[in-house]
């Protein structure tokens, strides 16, 4: 397996110049990628926006991220993916998440967390069609459109599409629908179960998913979490225990990489849960802990 190793910025607030010097500083430490996330009520960059003004200034950099499915009109967004994709020449990299269904994030998102797994049964297959150049008509909850087709196509053919999630419905759904798993908040043990399903369900669909399409989320500490950053993550984790999932330094985040790979995983995004008042002198002890990881 090739392993590879992104990194996010989670919610951190970055200028243009942060953004670019970001950019440049994870290429110059021979990380992977780049990675922003999408919550629509929390700090943070635009996804879109931010990977292209990052790939517009570092044209060697690879570009990625968890954006929301639910809620989206699926013309634009298969308009705004493919477009990134042009114009990166190929260095988009997109992960599908539901969204939280807590806070006002469950409202913002505009679908009510039990309906949000149908919606991505109806958009991605419209997506996947749109992105191949054919010329779509639709009618149904996630939009009403005839005859409609985007220009320019992403360069990548397939535009490949993966998916997050560690609900066994989530997994099922992967494996009949998505090139690739990329969860976040579960121990390398629980990873390789859902990991086994949603190649179970890829074979029942007669699909085939690539044994180096397996990765996963994590976000890491160099101190031990506060109380309302444990309950926080706790919540999302479903109660579960943190201490396997939260790496607290960075040895800690290396061996839980190295447990990963040992039972399947080879894609990882790698992301402090606070800000780092520095992220040069962060990517640099970073790199200098996971980077010869990379194979």
């Amino acid at each position: 397996m090739k392993v590879r190793i992104g990194v996010g910025t989670g919610g951190a607030r970055l200028s243009g110049t942060e953004l670019a010097g970001l950019a440049d500083d994870l290429v110059g430490l021979r990380f992977d990628s780049l990675w922003l996330s999408e919550v629509l009520t929390g700090p943070g960059v635009d996804p879109l926006i931010g990977l292209a003004w990052a790939g517009a200034h570092n044209p060697r950099l690879k570009l990625g991220t968890t954006m929301i499915l639910p809620g989206r009109n699926p013309v634009r967004l298969a308009g705004q993916t493919a477009v990134l994709d042009h114009l990166t020449r190929g260095r988009f990299l997109l992960t599908f998440v539901p969204g939280l269904a807590h806070g006002p994030e469950r409202e913002a998102v505009g679908v009510a967390p039990a309906a949000r797994g149908t919606a991505i049964e109806e958009v991605l297959p419209l997506l996947r069609r749109l992105w191949a150049g054919e010329t779509v008509s639709h009618e149904g909850p996630a939009g009403r459109f005839v005859g409609a087709s985007i220009s320019p196509l992403p360069v990548q053919e397939p535009f490949e599409v993966w998916l997050g999630g560690m609900a066994r419905a989530s997994l099922e759904r992967c494996g009949r629908l998505a090139d690739g798993w990329l969860p976040s908040m579960c121990a390398p043990e629980e990873a390789a179960q859902g990991r086994a399903l949603v190649l179970e369900s890829a074979r029942a669909a007669g699909r085939t998913i690539s044994e180096e399409h397996f990765g996963v989320s994590i976000g890491y500490t160099p101190t031990p979490l506060t109380q309302p950053t444990r309950a926080t993550l706790a919540a999302r984790a479903g109660g579960g225990p943190l201490e396997h999932i939260v790496p607290v330094g960075l040895p800690a985040l290396r061996e839980l990489i190295e447990r990963y790979v040992a039972v399947g995983f080879s894609k990882f995004v790698v992301r402090p849960l606070a800000a780092p008042t520095d992220w040069h002198r962060e990517l640099e002890e970073l790199a200098e802990a996971v980077v010869d990881l990379q194979t």
